[in-house]
């Protein structure tokens, strides 16, 4: 499947992703609990790129993108715990640690190159 190039809506898409994948993970206190966190922290990985776009000065747009990037990374933890205990949905979850990480090296990458200028 072809990402958008769009940052904004790739994010939106990778945490709409997770939500989805949250929805087909059986009932079980763990996974509702690791849900949870993987809802709020997918979610903070667009919330905190958009604002870094509606950027106040550099110093913002600097610690946005850090915490865009921190989310991402912290996507990928929960992600990794819940397929961990959830195999039979793999294939799923393998393609959503992709994604993290992906955003994370995006993400990274802007931040490298805005600190530069």
């Amino acid at each position: 499947m072809e990402k958008p190039y769009n940052l904004e809506e790739r994010t939106f898409l990778f945490a709409k992703d997770c939500r989805f994948y949250i929805n087909k993970l059986p009932k079980t206190i763990s996974n509702i609990e690791d849900g949870r966190q993987l809802v709020r922290s997918s979610g903070s990985v667009g919330a905190n790129y958009i604002e870094a776009n509606e950027k106040l000065g550099d110093k913002d747009l600097s610690f946005r993108l850090k915490i865009s990037r921190k989310e991402a990374k912290e996507s990928r933890y929960w992600l990794r715990l819940l397929q961990e205990l959830n195999p039979d949905l793999k294939s799923i979850s393998e393609e959503l640690l992709l994604e993290a990480e992906e955003l994370r090296k995006i993400i990274s990458a802007i931040i490298t190159k805005t600190t530069k200028q």
